[in-house]
């Protein structure tokens, strides 16, 4: 896209005017009630306004502002995270995403990770140069969450708790077992620790390769937290999980009905 270029004196208040109005986003919606038009000429409004480089267009009928700044209307997002509240809600940002933002690992992830009850068709959408990956939950998996404002836009993060939860039901949005395993043993040496509400948060959950993992980890990690291992062999089913779903695993660990790497130390 070319540096932008001039805009008209009605562009430039009606450009004004909604950015003053709107929270980092604009829509077609919002275009068509604020300047009181219809939306079709709304959406063509708008349209002009990202070829000249003032708008940058995120998705059809949505778009966000281009910093006066700026040279190029082909701009990074500044806040993913009220981008993902708006294109993909109801929604969370969880997985590493969060476990960066806890503290709870000091790995740098390119990628933001969204939870959300919608089934995109495309999991891995790259907005404005921003690598998303979406992993769907049912609606009453919506809990564990804190509520961070951003840009003046409400969104959710998951809580420490709840993002290890998340980890031990699927270990890949920690970046694997092996990265999980080390966030685990962070978040049991942090001032986040809630054992009892992570088992709160996997009986409402009811998953019981969560229950499986956690009883096998905080074995290797935590031997002392008899009260919480004990909770989890309760839970654990006649079923076989594999401690990573995405790793070879030939060794079963019977008490916990778990399959892990042969070289994973016990």
């Amino acid at each position: 896209m070319s540096r932008p270029s001039g805009i008209g004196k009605l562009d430039r208040e009606r450009i004004t005017m909604l950015l003053r109005s709107t929270q980092y986003t604009i829509s077609v919606k919002e275009a068509a009630t604020l300047l009181g038009l219809p939306r079709e000429h709304a959406a063509k409004i708008l349209a002009r306004w990202a070829t000249k480089g003032w708008l940058s267009r995120i998705k059809r009928g949505l778009y966000i502002p281009v910093p006066l700044e700026s040279t190029t209307g082909d701009i990074p997002l500044e806040h993913p995270w009220v981008v993902a509240e708006k294109l993909f809600h109801p929604c969370y940002i969880g997985g590493w995403s969060a476990a960066e933002y806890w503290g709870l690992t000091e790995q740098i992830f390119r990628t933001l990770i969204v939870l959300t009850t919608e089934r995109p068709r495309n999991r891995k959408p790259v907005i404005n140069g921003t690598d998303f990956l979406l992993h769907t939950i049912s609606k009453k998996a919506l809990f564990g969450l804190k509520t961070i404002w951003q840009e003046k836009i409400k969104v959710y993060v998951s809580d420490p708790t709840r993002t290890i939860l998340d980890f031990l039901i699927d270990p890949k949005l920690g970046g694997g077992i092996r990265m999980t395993s080390d966030m685990l043993k962070e978040y049991l040496k942090s001032e986040h620790k809630n054992l009892p509400l992570l088992i709160d948060y996997a009986n409402r959950l009811k998953n019981s390769a969560a229950f499986k993992r956690l009883g096998f980890l905080l074995e290797q990690y935590a031997p002392k937290e008899l009260d919480i291992i004990d909770d989890c062999k309760r839970k654990v089913t006649i079923s076989k999980t594999k401690l990573d779903p995405q790793l070879d695993a030939d060794k079963l660990i019977t008490r916990w009905r778990l399959w892990v790497p042969a070289h994973w130390k016990e």
